[in-house]
This record gives structure tokens, sequence and C-alpha cells, in this order.
């Protein structure tokens, strides 16, 4: 489910669970076995986050197998992509960069915002729609308006709109856009930079670098999964994810 490549210092995580990188538990163990290996590995400087599946980057939880599940499988599985990820990160004591070349949604924009820099092809595009489908984007409201300001993040939290490359650079949440055919040429040049620099001074500058600009996650995080797991167990949330797997429009209870 994870591709892993060394070179020139730089290991590249590939997603890699067609269709479109759905997140299921077994992928989310593969991507922390993945960061670990990176991170024993002396050999690489720079991890890169991306994808083998065109046009895609990670399409978010796979939510009819979250349907399928019970509370304490989802309090389990938002408390890996919430807690565990961050934590694989902060730990990696290297540089990391998402290179997304294509949709990112939910679980997917979770995770790429572990990443400490984010480049994006200019069609890729960004979203949380958690609340369309009996969700809620719960770690976003820690982070979000910090990066974009408290209107901005409501917009996208609470619409659950898509958003393209471009506004995600001038909202912040992206580095810059490149050309399609560029992304991984600029990820990799991004990271070439970084690897050449000294790998005790990032280590300790990226934790240092976390610590300020990072306060507080841990406390949001834990508080995001346990919010997550309170709508799991609303009617609403039931009929959302039903009424996705069933390809029809929710019809909300308010319960």
């Amino acid at each position: 489910m994870i591709d892993y490549d060394v070179r020139d210092g730089v290991a590249e995580l590939r997603f890699n669970n067609g269709p479109v990188n759905a997140i299921t538990e077994p992928f989310l163990d593969a991507l922390l076995a993945a960061l670990d290996r990176a991170r024993q590995d002396d050999t690489v400087r720079t991890v890169i986050l991306a994808s083998a599946i065109p046009g895609r980057f990670c399409a978010g939880l796979d939510l009819p197998a979250f349907l399928r599940g019970t509370p304490a499988d989802a309090h389990r599985m938002v408390g890996k992509i919430y807690v565990r990820i961050s934590e694989a990160q902060s730990a990696l004591g290297k540089p990391s960069i998402a290179a997304v070349g294509g949709a990112a949604r939910g679980a997917g924009m979770s995770i790429a915002i572990t990443c400490d820099m984010i480049l994006a092809a200019e069609h890729a595009t960004f979203g949380y729609p958690e609340i369309d489908v009996g969700l809620l984007p719960a770690i976003h409201f820690h982070h979000l308006p910090r990066i974009v300001g408290r209107h901005r993040a409501f917009d996208l939290l609470f619409t659950g709109r898509s958003f393209d490359a471009a506004e995600a650079v001038s909202l912040g949440l992206v580095n810059r856009q490149v050309p399609a055919e560029r992304l991984m040429e600029e990820a990799r040049a991004t990271a070439g930079v970084l690897a050449a620099k000294s790998p005790a001074l990032m280590r300790l500058g990226k934790a240092a670098f976390l610590r300020a600009a990072a306060a507080g996650y841990r406390e949001g995080a834990e508080s995001a999964v346990d919010l997550v797991s309170a709508v799991f167990g609303t009617e609403d949330c039931r009929e959302g994810l039903t009424a996705f797997a069933e390809k029809r429009r929710p019809a909300w209870t308010g319960r």
C-alpha cells in the first residue's frame, strides 16, 4: 500500500491503494511503518509523501469500511490519523514534503498537513467534505484557523467545498504550485536542498520548530479524536455514511 524508495538521501513514500488511495487501517499501519523505516535509516535525510496513482493524492477515509466498524474501531482509526502519524512525523527528525499531485480530501488533508512543506500540482484540488457524509474534520478545527483565519477556516470546514491549488497557496496551506509534469522534480529538488543541511542541526531545529509552531497540538488532537468518536455514535453520522455508500442524498434526522 506504500511504495518505498530511497535515492540520493531522499525517501519517497508513494501511496498505492487503488483506485483512490482511500485510508484503511492497513494503509495507516503501512504508512506508520514506512515513516519509522525512514526515521531509522541514517542515509535518509529528507522524506517525500506522494502518490503512485495519477490524479489522486488521498481520498480520505474508506467510508464504507468505516461505517462497518464499531465505535472502538472508529476511535482507534482516528487516533492513528490525528495523533500517531503526527507523532511519527515529529519523531522523524528529518524534514518531510507532501507532493500533492491530485485530489486530497478529508483525512488525506490530515496526513498532508503533518508534513513540513506541501507542494501541489497546478491541477490538484483540496477539500474537507466530512460534514456532507455525517462526519466532522475535527483536527482541522485546531490548526486551520491559525493558518487561514477564523472565518476562512469556517468556510472551508463547514461548506465542505473543494478548492484548487491556487487558492490553497493564497490561503497559506500550500507552499507553492507547480506544473503537474514537474511536481516530483520540484519536490526532489527541494528535498535535495534540505538533505544537504547538517542532519544534527535539522533534527534539533525541527524539534524546536515544532515545539513552537505546534504548541497544544497533542491536546487538540486528543479532543478531536473524542469528538469524531462522539459523532460516530449519532444517527446522522450513520445516515450520512450509508447515503454515501448507497450513492444518494442523506436524509438528516437531527439526531
